[in-house]
């Protein structure tokens, strides 16, 4: 029973949710600010990890709906790197395709408007991706995404 943390990374916010202990509930945080320096941005995304005893990390994965590395796909591996360089917790990517429009649709459904809720949008997509690896460790009993220290060859 552990608490987990994912990731949306966006070029001016990250979207962040966390998990339950028991990995059955996910929750938005309040998004964080991306400084211009990756390395203060982790140390916020540190102070979240530490304070909510979170063990294990989920940064989204932006390949395209091809299957296509593009530039966001490289901003949020460079950015996993440097968070698993800076943390002892793993950091695992999951594919994140179509969680914004999921989000979105999800929050046109409660009512909310997505347009006027941009930071929300942002931990509302990290929700979903938290809840996608959730599902898949639930179903598959093992790791979900590409562990971000393999990549790295640590």
């Amino acid at each position: 029973m552990v608490r987990k943390l994912a990731i949306d990374v966006g070029r001016s916010r990250l979207g962040i949710a966390i998990s339950d202990p028991s990995g059955i509930v996910s929750s938005p945080l309040d998004s964080v600010v991306r400084a211009d320096d990756d390395s203060q941005t982790v140390q916020q995304i540190l102070k979240i990890v530490v304070d909510n005893g979170v063990e294990e990390i989920f940064v989204g994965d932006p390949i395209s709906l091809s299957g296509e590395q593009t530039a966001s796909t490289a901003d949020a591996r460079d950015f996993a790197a440097v968070l698993q360089t800076a943390c002892r917790v793993p950091v695992r990517l999951i594919d994140e395709r179509l969680t914004t429009v999921s989000a979105a649709r999800n929050l046109r459904d409660s009512g909310k408007n997505a347009k006027s809720s941009k930071g929300f949008i942002d931990s509302a997509s990290a929700v979903v991706i938290l809840e996608s690896a959730l599902q898949t460790e639930r179903v598959s009993g093992r790791a979900a995404g590409i562990a971000v220290g393999d990549l790295l060859g640590s």
